[in-house]
Parts: C-alpha cells; sequence; structure tokens
C-alpha cells in the first residue's frame, strides 16, 4: 500500500513537471526519472524487513533462554541422583550375584570346617528385591600355623553357669590372636552341651572337646562345693590323658602344655613368654591369696627360691594354676604325673602335679624374671537374677 501511493503521487508530480517543460523531445522518456524512485521504496522495504527479522530473532532468543537454562538446572539436578543411584544398585547387587555364583564351593568348604553358618531368603521372582541375605556373624580366619614354633596346648575346664558362655568367649577372643594354639576344652558334665561345642565351632580355633563330669560323691549338696576336691581336678586330669594318648616320645613335634580357666584374664605376652618353655616355667598371678598379686621368688642368679604369698607359704609350690607351663615332652615322660584327687589339701592341687615332674631349682622365672603382671585371676561377678523369678522371666532358649 505504500510503494502504491508514493508511485501514484511521484507519477502525478512527474506528469505536471512534463507538461510544463517546453521541450517535447521524443528521446525524452518521462519514467527515467521513476526508477530512481523505485530504488528507494525498494530500499525502504528492505529495511523495514530487516528490522522486523531482527525483532523476531532477538523475541526468539529472550524466550530461547530461560528454555536452556531451565534445561541446565534439570541436567544439574537429575545427574548426580542418577550417578548415586547407579553406583549404590551396583554395590548393593554385585555381592548378592557373587554368592550365588560361588554358592556350591565356598560356602561349602567353609561348612566342612564348622565355620560358616550362613542362611538365605529367595523373595518370590516379581520383587523388585533379587535376593535377600540373612548371615550370622562367625569368625572365619584361624589363628597363624607355623612349623617352626611349638604348638601351645591350653586345658580349659569348664562347667554350666550363666556366665559360662561369656567367660568362654572372652577366653576365646584372646586365644585367637596366638598363634600355634591348640584349645583343649573339657566340660564337667554328663555330656557336651549344645552351647560349648557350637561357640567352639563357631570361633574358628583349633580345638578339642571332651567331657567328664565329677562324681556326686565329691560334692555336698546344690552347687556348695567340698573344699576338698577343687573344681576342674578331673577335667584336667582327662586332658593329660588324651594328650599321652595323641603323643607318644618319639613325636618330634615340641609343645607346650598351659591350664587357663575360663575366669583368667591372659596377656598375649604371657604365651610367648612360655612358649620357649624347657621344663617348667613360672610367674606372677594377680589378685589371688588376698594379695594384689603372688609371685616366684627369683635370686640375683635367676632361680627360684621360694614364694611370695601370705597364704601357706611353705607349700612344695606355692603357686596359683595360671602361673606355670609344662613342657610336653617332660608330661609323656612321666605318665604318673596328675592332679591328685583324694588326701589333697586346698591350694595344694598344683603342687600334686608339679613335684611329680621338676623340683625348686628346675623352675624357669618368665616375665622378666617374675617381675611383670600377665596373667589375672579375674573372675566374673555372679550375676543377680532376682528378677527371673521361679518360672522365669526371659526365654530360657537363648543363650546368654
Amino acid at each position: 500500500m505504500l510503494k502504491e501511493r508514493i508511485m501514484t503521487e511521484w507519477k502525478s508530480a512527474n506528469s505536471m513537471w512534463w507538461e510544463s517543460q517546453t521541450i517535447h523531445s521524443p528521446d525524452l522518456r518521462p519514467f527515467t526519472l521513476m526508477e530512481p524512485c523505485h530504488n528507494l521504496v525498494d530500499n525502504l522495504q528492505r529495511d523495514k524487513n530487516n528490522k522486523i527479522t531482527e525483532v523476531i530473532r532477538n523475541v526468539g532468543l529472550a524466550l530461547e533462554m530461560p528454555k536452556r537454562r531451565d534445561i541446565l538446572a534439570i541436567v544439574l539436578i537429575v545427574l548426580p541422583w542418577t550417578l548415586l543411584i547407579t553406583v549404590w544398585h551396583q554395590n548393593t547387587i554385585s555381592p548378592l550375584l557373587t554368592l550365588r555364583k560361588d554358592d556350591g564351593s565356598e560356602v561349602g568348604s567353609r561348612r566342612d570346617f564348622g565355620q560358616s553358618t550362613d542362611s538365605k531368603e529367595y523373595c518370590p521372582p516379581d520383587k523388585d528385591i533379587v535376593e535377600v541375605i540373612r548371615t550370622e556373624y562367625v569368625y572365619t580366619r584361624p589363628p597363624p600355623w607355623s612349623d617352626i614354633l611349638p604348638t601351645i596346648h591350653v586345658i580349659t575346664p569348664t562347667y554350666s553357669r550363666p556366665v559360662q558362655k561369656a567367660e568362654l568367649t572372652r577366653v576365646a577372643n584372646t586365644l585367637l590372636h596366638v598363634p600355634n594354639l591348640h584349645w583343649i576344652v573339657v566340660e564337667d558334665a554328663q555330656r557336651r552341651t549344645t552351647l560349648v561345642t557350637r561357640l567352639l565351632k563357631e570361633m574358628g580355633l583349633n580345638y578339642t572337646h571332651l567331657n567328664v563330669e565329677t562324681p556326686r560323691s565329691y560334692k555336698l549338696r546344690g552347687d556348695i562345693r567340698d573344699p576338698r576336691f577343687p573344681r576342674g581336678t578331673m577335667q584336667r586330669n582327662l586332658a593329660l590323658r588324651w594328650l599321652r594318648e595323641m603323643f607318644n616320645m618319639n613325636n618330634t613335634q615340641q609343645g607346650i602344655v598351659y591350664f587357663a580357666d575360663d575366669d583368667n584374664t591372659y596377656s598375649l605376652e604371657l604365651f610367648e613368654e612360655m612358649r620357649t618353655t624347657r621344663k617348667v616355667s613360672v610367674w606372677p598371678v594377680a589378685f589371688v591369696g588376698g594379695l594384689r598379686y603372688e609371685s616366684p621368688k627369683v635370686n640375683a642368679a635367676g632361680k627360684v627360691y621360694g614364694w611370695k604369698t601370705v597364704f601357706d607359704p611353705h607349700r612344695p609350690f606355692a603357686i596359683d594354676m595360671a602361673g606355670f607351663a609344662i613342657n610336653l615332652r617332660l608330661i609323656l615322660q612321666r605318665p604318673q604325673a596328675y592332679f591328685k584327687l583324694r588326701g589333697v589339701k586346698g591350694g595344694y592341687q598344683e603342687s600334686s602335679l608339679l613335684r611329680e615332674l621338676v623340683t625348686l631349682n628346675d623352675l624357669e622365672p618368665k616375665a622378666a624374671n617374675c617381675t611383670k603382671i600377665l596373667a589375672w585371676h579375674t573372675r566374673t561377678e555372679k550375676p543377680v537374677l532376682v528378677n527371673e523369678g521361679k518360672k522365669g522371666f526371659t526365654d530360657p532358649n537363648v543363650e546368654i
């Protein structure tokens, strides 16, 4: 419309101009003067179109920028969560797939050693979770073993009581760190109990499980013991007999025998000290005889000449059961050496055995010439269970 209007006005002015001219040459054409006008109109129209195009482009960019920012924000939010979920998924599923792949070999071999009680529950296939694992903790690493070190045979008598499992667990946790160790556990019972059997299997130690019941004739009534017959005597003797039956004098395997009650506490250093025992080694024990500790007396030459104790210091060997270790070969050489069952006063059990093996001059002081405490006669406090009542408040099937 604008172009047509300009053209019309230009033609009218052009006609009037030509009419006023006196020159009427045929060579003069009225349209020759109109060509610049056409160019001007085209330029104006082109500029207008360019401006409109530029405005449209700017509007498009303005509309497009928020979209780009939104997309970038969405990517920055979604990407970390995607990576997190992917890593979590891989860490969760990979062990399950590995367990399923190795189920026929590795777990089966562990069961052969009585060291695994893993159990599995499988969900229906339509569930999102492929497999659910219920695993009971089992210590499966056996202590290190060396063909050079002598084997320490630790003899532990035990009997049924509320704190029995706690006592055995504490001792076992110490023994697990001792290389070349064989644990001989002897129950004071008619048969080996499920509690002790399961505990020994789950601990992963090298062990032997025995049992012998103390005759009722040696007990007064109930849980009251005859003081003339210390608890654990028959159990320790059974372990000594087992060692003599299993090993003979021609056996080249070196060994040490140690009597470790389940209510004591032992330093790891103690086992390394006793490993070099030639005949019988001795050391102090804390919290016995009404003293902070009892100890052998050692002279400047490193020889034992007496006993630092208040209770009957004239005993042949006034020492606690946890205060000495014996070379296995000496046990095998003296088959008559046992703890005496009758005619032995309280506190003389140790002497009844040691006097059959060595003299005072043969003793080998350990623990820095008996100046370090490496064993404690701690004794767990008897728990007060008055709220259980006669029928029992808690489930008796739950092991404690």
